[in-house]
């Protein structure tokens, strides 16, 4: 891996790092997750993000089971990834492949030119995700500060 390499802990702002949002529906969170982006830097389309975020969902759900999701997209005119992570208050349902609901949230928006680095980064979210301790750690976080460390600080 070269210097230049994308990882979670470099995507990740604390202001993208929610802890307990409320959610009623897959809908309302692609909703949230545009808010806050376009919160966090105003030159992006909330619009845009929400648009690509529910396009790439149409092509297939990003509920990767065990209650976690990892909605994504490419965004034109964006020269960073942008990262959010959220625990949801309740489960809501997101179409994930094993049917269960979804607590669990990692957003990420990626240039849309970037593809190898794209791969690279859902490899290891994917690969975190797949342990369970470590997600019942996230789950465990009571507030912002918290998950965004245990999220950043987690051993490789």
């Amino acid at each position: 891996m070269s210097d230049t390499s994308l990882t979670i802990d470099n995507i990740l702002a604390p202001e993208l790092t929610l802890c307990r949002v409320p959610a009623s529906s897959k809908k309302r969170v692609l909703e949230f997750i545009a808010d806050q982006i376009h919160r966090h830097d105003d030159s992006l389309s909330e619009t845009q993000i929400f648009n690509n975020l529910v396009s790439r969902e149409r092509l297939g759900s990003t509920g990767i089971g065990q209650g976690i999701a990892i909605p994504h997209c490419r965004l034109e005119g964006l020269d960073h990834v942008v990262g959010v992570l959220l625990t949801l208050e309740e489960s809501i349902d997101f179409d994930a492949i094993d049917n269960q609901p979804v607590d669990l949230v990692f957003a990420l928006v990626v240039p849309k030119e970037a593809t190898s680095e794209h791969l690279e980064l859902l490899s290891q979210l994917a690969e975190k995700f797949n342990e369970r301790a470590f997600c019942d750690g996230l789950r465990q976080c009571d507030d912002a500060a918290a998950l965004y460390k245990r999220m950043t600080t987690a051993s490789e």
